[in-house]
């Protein structure tokens, strides 16, 4: 089997360009004992990518010059060394940015595929379902006819957490890059009111329009100007969730802002950031509760996706661009 691989050549110096990227076709490795040969089928995309292509210290290392890029996947077992896994299996693990991988069986997770579309493993029933669903209500803790607002809220962690919040009774207001997704936000995800960030040109004064009430709550994917504007509308004792800084992602240099420190002093607010991977281990609470909503149809996803591997380059530079809608995902194979 010839295998086709995405490499990451080059760190990118702000927003990532093609040639940062290097498809090859290699020969597949020799399988040993315990490994598992996965067929890829579909490859997640996710902003913390970005992150890991510099070679900052983070919470996770970053991706090596001239090696596979990694990823979330779901895919098709071909040759099993385990006794858990077998031919034809569905199988979720962290496989990258190739059409074959072959992994130790203990870093994969059956997927039944009678329960649910299989991408739903890697959007709304996976990670960036885990971190919508504990960043709002572990670290939020929303309360019925408080206001929510949700920023980057029509990308797949952000529409989950707008979703979830409108079911605790909350108003939810989010903050979009189009007027297409601000009237997919609210007309087929159930939000309140949402506005185009890019067309606006005083956050405040919007905010002030779309919640009279003040903030109660603030789940923040972007950072920058916007979440200034949201902290300067917080009410007393608001709690904030910082789960992404996309805005920030490709800057060469730290962008300089309002200073928010005394803003939390006198509204007394509770902010917070977070790694999914310290919620794991209490998987089982949002996988019950996340299943039997999506069940009952009260929740809703959109998938992005884009059709083969050698398109994954241009898929994530579009993914940091604001061109998906809900998750975006790259098709690998059938």
């Amino acid at each position: 089997m010839v295998n086709k691989r995405v490499l990451l050549a080059s760190r990118p110096v702000g927003m990532p360009t093609a040639e940062n990227f290097t498809l090859t076709s290699d020969a597949l490795e020799t399988m040993t004992a315990g490994d598992v040969l996965v067929q890829v089928l579909y490859l997640s995309l996710d902003p913390y990518m970005r992150g890991r292509m510099s070679d900052a210290k983070s919470y996770a290392e970053p991706f090596k010059v001239g090696a596979v890029l990694g990823g979330g996947t779901i895919g098709r077992v071909v040759r099993s060394n385990s006794e858990k896994f077998h031919e034809g299996d569905i199988v979720e693990g962290q496989c990258g940015w190739q059409q074959y991988a072959l992994v130790p069986a203990a870093t994969l997770r059956k997927v039944d595929p009678t329960l649910a579309p299989i991408t739903t493993a890697l959007g709304i029933l996976g990670m960036p379902g885990m971190t919508a669903y504990f960043g709002l209500l572990d670290i939020c803790r929303p309360k019925a006819g408080e206001t929510v607002v949700v920023s980057g809220a029509a990308g797949a962690v952000g529409s989950y957490v707008g979703q979830i919040a409108k079911l605790k009774g909350c108003r939810v207001v989010g903050i979009s890059g189009t007027d297409e997704k601000c009237r997919l936000l609210v007309e087929e995800f159930g939000f309140d009111a949402a506005y185009n960030y890019k067309t606006t040109t005083d956050h405040s004064a919007k905010l002030k329009e779309l919640c009279p009430n003040g903030i109660d709550c603030y789940f923040d994917n972007v950072g920058g100007v916007i979440s200034d504007a949201v902290f300067s509308r917080m009410n007393t004792f608001g709690r904030v969730s910082i789960c992404g800084q996309i805005s920030q992602y490709n800057n060469t240099q730290i962008e300089l802002g309002p200073r928010l420190l005394s803003t939390v002093l006198v509204k007394q607010l509770k902010v917070e950031g977070f790694i999914v991977i310290r919620y794991f281990e209490r998987a089982r609470e949002f996988y019950t509760d996340m299943s039997q909503w999506l069940r009952e149809g009260k929740l809703k996803y959109r998938d992005t996706i884009v059709e083969g591997i050698e398109n994954a380059p241009q898929a994530f530079i579009g993914l940091l661009q604001g061109e998906n809608t809900g998750k975006m995902l790259v098709k690998v194979a059938d």
